[in-house]
């Protein structure tokens, strides 16, 4: 008996809005500390062809109790910590930061002949992690796997990701917080991909163009809050570009404050008194 596809549909957009951080840097931002993209917690963009936009970077900062994963498609971030690491990433690249108990680092932009255009995903440790060992890696552009399908690309960065018809593909970042899978997808102009989506948190983040999610219409800038379903299907009259998110809820409190991410509002100011006594990273 062949099953027909239960097609995931909106239940949400959440629009972008304009913010800045670390050194006056300009992003768009999208952030959901109330649990609503759990274990997702924050989305945000960078993108401008004016370096005064970001070339203060992100000059030295603490985090503790979440991860980070940067991806960038034109410029790049070079990334220094109190761990030792120090590594550049750029186009087609990414870096992933598990801060556990507490990590101190900086990341300082570069530009390209077209500026500079990335992204920063927060993404909730559960509370068993959050003071475990903070760990740092970088991947490559060619490390991530590609499905192709007619005018359609899908980038593995992490977690598992599966065509309707069967093609299966891995990205390199196997560790990502609850399960976590994220993705970049390219829909050409009359193109579609059709995915096998099963995650009970499945969003898509449009950064260009305008997308189709089952027949509805997604905006450059918006993030579509997906319901249950288990096909994920995508398509672009005129091309688009899109992220997208998938992974398994944590299903407990968050208290956040700035760089520090935790369960319960105790362990924040904790984190605050680590931090001003010099015992955050010892």
């Amino acid at each position: 008996m062949v099953t027909s596809p239960n097609f995931r549909r909106i239940e949400g957009l959440i629009q972008n809005h304009p913010s800045q951080d670390g050194d006056g840097v300009h992003i768009q931002r999208i952030h959901r500390f109330d649990g609503e993209l759990d274990p997702f917690l924050m989305l945000d963009e960078l993108g401008s062809d004016r370096p005064d936009d970001y070339i203060g970077g992100f000059p030295p900062h603490p985090h503790r109790g979440m991860q980070t994963l940067t991806y960038i498609l034109h410029g790049g971030i070079t990334h220094e910590d109190h761990l030792g690491h120090s590594s550049t990433i750029q186009a087609g690249d990414a870096q992933w930061m598990h801060t556990g108990r507490g990590i101190v680092h900086s990341e300082m932009p570069l530009t390209d002949s077209q500026g500079l255009h990335g992204f920063q995903l927060w993404l909730n440790l559960p509370a068993r992690d959050k003071m475990s060992e903070p760990r740092y890696r970088d991947v490559r552009s060619d490390e991530m796997p590609r499905l192709e399908v007619q005018q359609a690309v899908l980038i593995a960065l992490g977690g598992s990701w599966s065509s309707v018809a069967g093609e299966r593909i891995c990205g390199p970042l196997e560790h990502l917080a609850g399960e976590g899978a994220i993705a970049h997808a390219l829909v050409e102009a009359g193109g579609e991909l059709m995915l096998e989506a099963g995650s009970e948190t499945l969003a898509v983040y449009v950064f260009e163009g305008n997308l189709q999610i089952a027949g509805e219409s997604v905006a450059a800038g918006q993030l579509a809050r997906l319901g249950s379903g288990d096909t994920l299907a995508l398509a672009s009259r005129e091309g688009a570009q899109c992220l997208l998110l998938a992974g398994t809820p944590h299903r407990e409190p968050i208290a956040h404050y700035g760089p520090f991410v935790m369960n319960h509002m105790h362990e924040i100011e904790q984190a605050l008194r680590d931090y001003r006594n010099g015992s955050f990273t010892g």
